[in-house]
Parts: C-alpha cells; sequence; structure tokens
C-alpha cells in the first residue's frame, strides 16, 4: 500500500515544482489526499512570526507631544526666557538699604533742626487767642476809652475776658466791672465796643458780658469739664497783667478744691483750681486752658500776704462748669 507524502516544516524555499507535479504546483496540494491538512502561516518557525513593537519612553511622548503642538510649546519656552532675563537684570541691581529705628530717629532729628515744632504752650496760647479779649471798666461818664490806662489809671479797673459763645458773650470777673460806669472790650483783632453786664454770680466773682457790636470773624472758646483735671497738669493764664497784652504765661495745675478769701475778709471764694502761671492784676477774668487749648477756669485772685499785691506763685481760677452756669449754660 502506497503511503502518502509528509510535508516538512523546514524553512528553507522548496525547489521550482517539477513540470506535471501536482504536489507541488500550488494550485490545490494534497487535493484529494484525505487525512493531510495544507499547511498554514502559523506553522511556519520563528523565523516567519511578527517583529515585537519597541517600547515607547518619556522623552518620546515628549517629543510626540511637542510635534502635535509647537504653540504652546514655544509660548512656554518664551516665558521661560523672559523670567531667566528679568533674574539677570535684578541680580545686577544694587540691594536697596534695610530701614532700621535708628535711620528713622536720624531723619526725625535733622527735620527737627531744619523747622523746630512749636512748643505745647504756643498750640495753647494759639488755640485760645482768638477768643481772649481786653476788658476795661469806665468809671468816669465822660471816659470814652481812648486815653491809655496810666494815664487815668486810678478812674479805670483792667482785665481779661474770654467769648464763650459766638454772639458777644464774655466771661470776666465780677469785680474788674463793678461799679463801672461804661464797659469797653476789645478783641483779639483790634475790634472795640461798648459792652453791658447781663448776668453776674458773687458767690463765684463772675460776670457775664454782651457786646454790643462783633468783630466779622469771631471766634468763641472750646470748654472742657474738669472732672479729669489732676494736680500736676499743664496750664496755660492768658490775660492783660497791668493793661499789657495779651500775654501769655505757663504753669501746672498746683492743686483743686482750693479756697480763697480776700484780703478784707469779706468774701470766700470755693471749690478753686490753684496754679502756678504766673498771674497779676490785669489778669483776673482771664481763661485758664489746657494743653489743648480748652478752657477749664477763670483765673480770678492770686495769693500774697503782702500788700505789693503781685504773683508769688500762686493764683487761683473759678472751674468752667460754675463759669457756664453763670452764662445760663447746661453743665458738662
Amino acid at each position: 500500500m502506497k503511503k502518502p507524502p509528509l510535508y516538512s516544516r523546514s524553512s528553507r524555499a522548496l525547489p521550482p515544482p517539477a513540470e506535471g507535479d501536482p504536489a507541488r504546483a500550488g494550485a490545490a496540494p494534497n487535493r484529494g489526499m484525505p487525512g493531510v491538512a495544507a499547511p498554514t502561516p502559523a506553522a511556519a518557525g520563528p523565523q516567519a512570526a511578527a517583529p515585537q513593537a519597541r517600547p515607547v519612553t518619556r522623552r518620546g511622548r515628549l517629543v510626540a507631544w511637542a510635534t502635535r503642538h509647537p504653540g504652546p510649546l514655544w509660548a512656554t519656552t518664551g516665558a521661560l526666557l523672559a523670567t531667566l532675563g528679568m533674574l539677570v537684570v535684578l541680580s545686577l541691581q544694587p540691594h536697596a538699604r534695610v530701614i532700621t529705628q535708628d535711620h528713622i530717629d536720624a531723619a526725625v532729628r535733622q527735620s527737627l533742626e531744619k523747622e523746630p515744632l512749636p512748643s505745647p504752650y504756643t498750640k495753647a496760647a494759639e488755640a485760645i487767642g482768638p477768643s481772649v479779649v481786653r476788658v476795661v471798666g469806665l468809671m468816669d461818664e465822660k471816659d470814652d476809652g481812648t486815653s491809655s490806662p496810666e494815664q487815668r489809671a486810678m478812674e479805670r479797673s483792667l482785665g481779661t475776658g474770654v467769648v464763650i459763645v459766638d454772639n458777644g458773650t464774655i466771661l470776666t470777673n465780677l469785680h474788674v466791672v463793678w461799679g463801672a460806669k461804661k464797659i469797653r472790650v476789645r478783641f483779639y483783632d483790634g475790634h472795640e465796643s461798648e459792652a453791658a453786664i447781663v448776668n453776674v454770680q458773687p458767690e463765684n466773682d463772675l460776670a457775664v458780658l454782651k457786646a454790643s457790636s462783633l468783630p466779622d470773624d469771631l471766634h468763641a472758646a472750646t470748654m472742657r469739664s474738669t472732672a479729669d483735671l489732676r494736680p500736676g497738669d499743664e496750664v496755660v493764664a492768658v490775660g492783660h497783667p497791668f493793661g499789657i497784652g495779651p500775654s501769655v504765661s505757663a504753669g501746672v495745675v498746683s492743686g483743686l478744691k482750693r479756697e480763697f478769701r480776700d484780703p478784707e475778709g469779706k468774701k470766700t471764694l470755693t471749690n478753686l483750681i490753684q496754679f502756678d502761671a504766673a498771674a497779676n492784676p490785669g489778669n483776673s477774668g482771664g481763661p485758664l486752658v489746657t494743653m489743648d487749648g480748652h478752657l477749664v477756669g477763670i483765673v480770678t485772685a492770686i495769693l500774697n500776704p503782702g500788700e505789693a499785691r503781685t504773683f508769688i506763685g500762686i493764683g487761683f481760677a473759678v472751674p468752667i462748669e460754675n463759669a457756664a452756669s453763670a452764662a445760663g449754660m447746661p453743665p458738662f
């Protein structure tokens, strides 16, 4: 019995089929040979298998992305170059000097040497100055107030007042205007006017005046409660001592709730502010103010055991609460 032919799995190429050999003709091999399968490509050896794909690296992915998106790549590159250039420029500039407290102190000292600040006394005097008036009590009907105080000193009473309402309401001491036939006041800007007594408070030696004519720009004092006033607080007294003024003197509050008895022993004033700012005859009725220029008292008396009646370091002022009540103003 004839055996069917076997096919080799060799990868070598077969020789061309012989003419007339149906087994190697390629058109229909093994046709008519049952039990024998035709060779397939999968049956070929390792040399015939498809080559495996090479693994993709991170660099390869970046190159592929850059190839597909050239716009963002150039924008990112430009931004990096600009940042690098700015850093180079900043590194070439000189470093700013660190400012310390010593530098600040030196600058302040230099500024103060060129333009010294005004003293607190100056500020207080400037604040109250436009409210201070000179008060003259004329004891003679024929005196028109135009002659100098020295010429008619015996016929005049000299003192000071302070405007507390811009309608011409003025506070002063009662003893400055008591018994006067006429009263004249001179305002800060030089404007002069006659004035009339509209109220008195004898227990506090206070009088309220009202000027008949006013300057164009009249300033009223700012009043402040004495509730928080303490011994040692700095104060300024402004007035016309001996008719000279306005004159400014500075000191401190020496005490509170003091009493003063007049030389004749006829009157005792209570609840007074004691101060040591210089005050002399002519300061009576003037303002006593704090460093912010606020009115806390009306200068009313000085203590001198001798006969000179000049200042020796002890002055008294009526608290503004009492003075304001004399003018019919509500208390603080």
